[in-house]
């Protein structure tokens, strides 16, 4: 028969029953919450632009200037057929006054009078649009137009970002959806910037995408100098809890491509194959192959 193995000295442990909370990450990008892609309203060459890729701007700032002969040209002739207008008004009411003119003819030239108003506002809005200003504080993220170049009102020609207030994009699964509201807390982690922040569920789509199963949903993180526009995200999802068996790690053995654990019984160790779920450093979950209050070995 086989010789007695040596008596040992081991450290133990019971099997513990515990509440394990089931997570799951979903992949999601940082954006800006206030962005803006800036084109022309009408066609014309840049003649100025006072701004640079990364550039702060405020407010209000101008851009860009597009050039506007032929506008400027089109509000001197507005403004010279509204005078016009106006001094045969003037003329006809005197007239009016002293029984040469009608009422009728008054009316009239107070409609043309409005009419040319109307012209000469219309025009003065066109050369406004010749210059192009910043519609909130923030800074130049793409810088596509250059001095010389053709603006047409279908062409980008700078994208503005306020990097002070920050979102991330990311989409659920349909199955937790249901699950989240709007003021929700979640911790975003940030791999590239060594951040992990709370996020808040600002909009949930009411929606689900048929072929990817998972609706959009935006997060509200707080601004930290690391962080920027475009960065890769990750979102976690607690799910519903459930009370299941751990054991420490260490008791925990790879076998090939299964795990197993020795359980103290009648003063000797006995092998157990186990299935094992979520494990870290200092406890595994355990699936199967072991009971409550069983006594493992360390």
């Amino acid at each position: 028969g086989s010789q007695p193995l040596p008596a040992a000295t081991v450290s133990v442990a019971k099997v513990a029953r515990q509440t394990a909370e089931k997570q799951i990450e979903v992949v999601g990008t940082v954006q800006a919450v206030q962005q803006a892609r800036i084109s022309a309203k009408i066609s014309g060459n840049i003649i100025g632009l006072t701004v640079d890729l990364g550039s702060r701007v405020n407010e209000g700032q101008l851009l860009i200037e597009l050039s506007a002969e032929e506008i400027s040209a089109q509000v001197q002739q507005a403004g010279a057929q509204l005078e016009q207008a106006r001094r045969n008004l003037a003329r006809e009411e005197n007239l009016l006054q002293k029984k040469a003119a009608t009422p009728e003819s008054v009316k009239t030239l107070r409609d043309t009078v409005r009419i040319a108003e109307a012209a000469h506002r219309e025009a003065l809005t066109m050369l406004g649009y010749t210059r192009i200003s910043a519609p909130f504080s923030g800074i130049v993220t793409r810088k596509i137009a250059n001095i010389g170049d053709l603006a047409t009102p279908t062409t980008p020609l700078l994208h503005i970002e306020d990097g002070s207030r920050l979102q991330v994009l990311t989409d659920i699964p349909e199955a937790m959806i249901l699950s989240l509201n709007t003021g929700d807390r979640l911790a975003v982690s940030i791999p590239s910037a060594g951040l992990v922040v709370e996020g808040t569920v600002e909009e949930v789509s009411p929606t689900i995408d048929p072929s990817s199963r998972s609706a959009p949903i935006k997060l509200h993180i707080p601004y930290h100098p690391k962080l920027r526009s475009g960065q890769f995200a990750r979102v976690t999802l607690a799910m519903d809890q459930k009370e299941t068996l751990f054991v420490p790690s260490p008791a925990v053995v790879p076998y090939g491509q299964m795990n197993r654990v020795f359980v103290a019984q009648d003063g000797h160790a006995r092998l157990r194959l186990v299935r094992t779920g979520s494990r870290n450093d200092d406890e595994t979950e355990i699936l199967s192959g072991l009971g409550e209050n069983e006594t493992v070995i360390i």
